[in-house]
């Protein structure tokens, strides 16, 4: 991935994250990301379909795109980790809010009232 690239999908706020099953068939979902040190950082809920499916492959592709997942850029082969340490977990979060501000402390409290929080899990991935 270029600089060209890096920038354009920086700017965005959704990037479409593909993760592979065991078919070999892809699934895209866009999510909100964080850059940090050459990796994107993502969240999710524990027990969603593309952490069960990154526990199995890391190869994953990611690519800017809309709120809606339509692509508005070219899509780059990655591989993505679901994040154990709390120390990981912790840059991923200040990464996260650091991008989206006020959005991810109001998701923060959401997710902390229902208890989703503590099911939540942080993705770190690699271009």
């Amino acid at each position: 991935m270029d600089a060209n690239e890096t920038d354009f999908i920086e700017a965005g706020n959704y990037i479409s994250f593909s993760t592979r099953k065991r078919s070999g068939d892809w699934v895209a979902t866009p999510v909100w990301f964080a850059p940090n040190k050459g990796s994107y950082y993502v969240f999710s809920a524990g027990n969603a379909g593309k952490v069960k499916r990154l526990r199995n492959f890391s190869d994953s592709r990611i690519a800017a795109c809309t709120v809606t997942g339509a692509l508005t850029g070219e899509l780059h082969d990655a591989r993505a980790h679901v994040l154990d340490k709390p120390v990981e977990e912790a840059i991923a979060l200040a990464a996260l809010r650091r991008k989206y501000g006020w959005q991810m402390l109001l998701a923060d409290f959401f997710s902390n009232i229902t208890g989703k929080m503590k099911r939540r899990v942080y993705v770190r991935i690699d271009p």
